[in-house]
């Protein structure tokens, strides 16, 4: 079968640069509507790796994301949210870009052509058997998150992948891949727009799937939520009101002596057996 890759092909609009502000952006809303029927394509395979990553970190193992330009941005993006929002350690899910922190903000030059550097950047982390990596390349094709995933095959770590090319040489390198295809983009060849909406969809439901599934969700509360600002201890204040009959001061109370939400309601129902 020969590869195509779609998220190169010409965008199906012509004469960008003749359209009003109000064409352009009702023109890109058309496009962006597509995305979520992509993922949904793509449920069944996004299950099949949720499953496998819920396995190993119920045994201890971490999760890394491995990327370049935009994929490797949006794999840290999704990994620091991880921590204010469920409670969990900082390093059990975790962004690895091509060229290091310092194309977060600034692209590095031929960072993502070198097919050996995310196995050395992996190895930094002691990386194990115990862990899942998950390589995100829109194309499919770049050799720093392709050759990241064939050395983690060699030594037998579970790899998923997130490519918005079907067949694309990086989903047939993964254990698990996950293929969005998206389609041409509104600018040709810009793959931040729908690619990169759909990538981090997707990210989106592996991260929060594979947190409720550890517990790290109570009915659908953030009840291990890190209070690192004003308004997320008033939501935590709230929250602990809405579990036990205490007031809003009350509850403040436990939410500082505790430090979580799940903390402070197990204590008090504890003490009020």
């Amino acid at each position: 079968m020969t590869f195509i890759k779609t998220t190169e092909q010409t965008s199906k609009y012509e004469h960008l640069e003749k359209m009003s502000v109000q064409e352009l952006l009702f023109n890109i809303n058309q496009e962006d509507k597509t995305v979520p029927f992509a993922v949904e394509k793509a449920l069944p395979q996004i299950s099949l790796l949720v499953t496998q990553i819920v396995a190993k970190m119920q045994l201890g193992g971490r999760l890394f994301y491995i990327g370049a330009g935009t994929s490797g941005r949006l794999g840290i993006v999704d990994a620091s949210e991880c921590p204010p929002t469920f409670g969990v350690p900082f390093d059990l899910v975790n962004g690895i870009i091509a060229g290091g922190d310092k194309a977060i903000r600034k692209a590095v030059e031929n960072a993502e052509d070198n097919p050996t550097q995310a196995w050395i950047d992996l190895q930094e982390h002691s990386i194990s058997e115990n862990d899942v990596v998950i390589g995100i390349a829109a194309s499919g094709t770049t050799p720093y998150v392709i050759g990241g995933l064939k050395a983690c095959n060699e030594n037998n770590i579970i790899t998923g992948s997130i490519s918005c090319n079907a067949e694309s040489p990086l989903s047939q390198t993964a254990k698990f891949p996950i293929d969005v295809v998206v389609g041409p983009e509104f600018v040709t060849g810009s793959s931040r727009m729908k690619a990169g909406t759909a990538q981090k969809l997707v990210l989106n439901m592996i991260s929060t799937a594979t947190m409720i599934q550890l517990g790290k969700v109570k009915g659908n509360k953030m009840v291990d939520m890190q209070l690192s600002n004003s308004k997320l201890v008033d939501r935590g204040v709230k929250m602990i009101m809405g579990e036990i009959p205490v007031t809003y001061e009350i509850g403040a109370e436990l939410l500082e002596k505790y430090g979580s939400v799940r903390k402070a309601v197990d204590h008090y129902l504890n003490k009020n057996k």
